[in-house]
């Protein structure tokens, strides 16, 4: 028998054991027209019917009969309103959309979601991010001169001072050293700076904390370069300094030198961004932003820190008592929930996660707490893995919200034992004059009508 006229049950439409018809997958697509719900004969305006897709794609037998009788889905019946909702066939099914580029770009859609820029800082978007990671174009800023255009070709690191082998390096020269990758926090020392005080709190995350970033960064390991010059055993301090336009430099004890430092050279898997450092900075995992230097163009070492600029009159901790502590390097161990957050509104009661990021600079994240009244009580929330040192560790927290006024907070531990201090407690040893290294519990506030508004203590 000719294919064209083999006829077997499986095209027919059968009963199954209620008596109501069954009809096959193809019989379906010829009476119905619609695949996976895609789209059903009839709607007008909606483009081709995925009924005509289908038929172009796999004809059918000429000879097939119609079933006498379908069951037809709920969503045949009743069709949703609207060009791009099921079962109209939305307008970019219909043509080809953009062809590939040379550099990729987000949807139009998303453009809401970017840095909130200012004079010398631009801050990342936390309430918009998911996960732990930032993508390069939101990480956020901070410069002391602007951003310096430079030629990689014509740039240099100069190693001197206390060494055996004073050197200047090409960026090639250091990209030829054995590589690792390690991904890290990246924290301003002022981030959080406006919750020293209820007048100056800031209304949104972002606004507040986006001085936070996370990457993964690729370089060499500092101490294999110092290696190769030879570090004299009674240097204690190293000089770095960047190549912008204000030679942003700070002292660096050689003990974390020769630890976890590292010369990178590339974030996210591609060259460092100009705002970022390129073609070469300095990465001291855990401690604060500004002694990271960007641009790095030379490294002395010497035997007593150089007393610069950045590490005494500014980046340095005014006490109550008129002292300042200096070489805070260390950004301890702190936690902001992101969702629900400022400048938000939750849509409806019932179920929703509380979510934030943890993080410290002495190691892993071991818990974080949630209360939803002002820290009267506390609960813990899940981390989400991995869960690296000096890393932001996402948490999450289910929470049933009645309708009813809430305060909400996180708490922090890491695995030193240090716990997340109220801001009340900060405010009690450092006093207010102070605008580094703010790590206290942050409030939300959350009205009967879901407005979620920024909040102190």
């Amino acid at each position: 028998m000719s294919p064209k006229n083999h006829k077997t049950s499986a095209n027919r439409a059968t009963p199954d054991t209620t008596g109501e018809s069954r009809v096959n997958r193809r019989s379906f697509v010829q009476m119905a027209g619609a695949v996976g719900g895609a789209g059903v004969i009839g709607v007008a305006g909606a483009g081709p019917t995925s009924s005509q897709h289908a038929l172009q794609a796999t004809p059918a037998p000429e000879d097939v009969p119609e079933p006498t009788e379908v069951r037809m889905p709920p969503w045949a019946e009743e069709p949703q309103p609207g060009p791009a909702i099921p079962p109209h066939i939305p307008p970019w099914m219909t043509e080809w959309g953009p062809y590939p580029s040379e550099y990729g770009t987000r949807s139009p859609f998303e453009r809401h979601v970017v840095r909130l820029p200012g004079d010398t800082s631009s801050r990342t978007p936390l309430a918009d991010l998911h996960g732990t990671m930032t993508p390069n174009s939101l990480f956020f800023e901070r410069h002391h001169a602007g951003i310096p255009n430079i030629d990689p070709a014509e740039h240099r690191l100069m190693i001197h001072g206390m060494v055996d082998r004073p050197t200047i390096f090409t960026v090639d020269d250091i990209k030829r050293f054995p590589a690792t990758s390690v991904i890290h926090f990246h924290e301003c020392s002022g981030n959080s700076g406006s919750e020293w005080t209820e007048e100056s709190i800031a209304p949104t995350v972002q606004a507040g904390f986006g001085l936070l970033s996370q990457t993964e960064w690729t370089g060499v390991p500092l101490k294999t370069v110092l290696d190769e010059v030879g570090v004299d055993p009674d240097a204690t301090w190293m000089l770095a300094e960047g190549a912008d336009a204000a030679a942003m430099d700070r002292s660096i004890p050689i003990e974390k030198a020769m630890d976890d430092a590292l010369l990178a050279y590339a974030m996210n898997g591609e060259a460092l961004r100009p705002a970022q450092g390129y073609p070469l900075r300095l990465v001291l995992p855990g401690w604060e932003g500004n002694a990271q230097i960007k641009w790095l163009r030379r490294l002395e070492l010497g035997d007593a820190p150089w007393q610069t600029r950045e590490e005494t009159s500014k980046y340095t901790d005014l006490m109550p008592d008129g002292s300042a502590r200096q070489f805070t390097f260390v950004m301890e161990c702190k936690s902001v929930i992101t969702n629900p957050s400022g400048g938000q509104t939750i849509s409806g009661h019932g179920f929703h996660e509380i979510s934030g990021l943890a993080w410290s600079g002495r190691g892993r994240i071991t818990r974080v707490e949630v209360s939803v009244d002002g820290g009267e009580t506390w609960e813990d929330a899940q981390l989400q893995e991995p869960i690296l040192p000096m890393a932001l560790t996402r948490f999450r927290f289910p929470w049933e919200w009645t309708g009813q006024a809430a305060r909400l907070q996180s708490r922090a531990t890491d695995e030193t034992g240090y716990v997340q201090p109220t801001i009340q407690q900060l405010v009690e040893v450092r006093g207010i004059h102070s605008n580094y290294h703010m790590n206290g519990i942050k409030t939300w506030a959350v009205a009967e009508s879901g407005e979620v508004t920024s909040a102190w203590g």
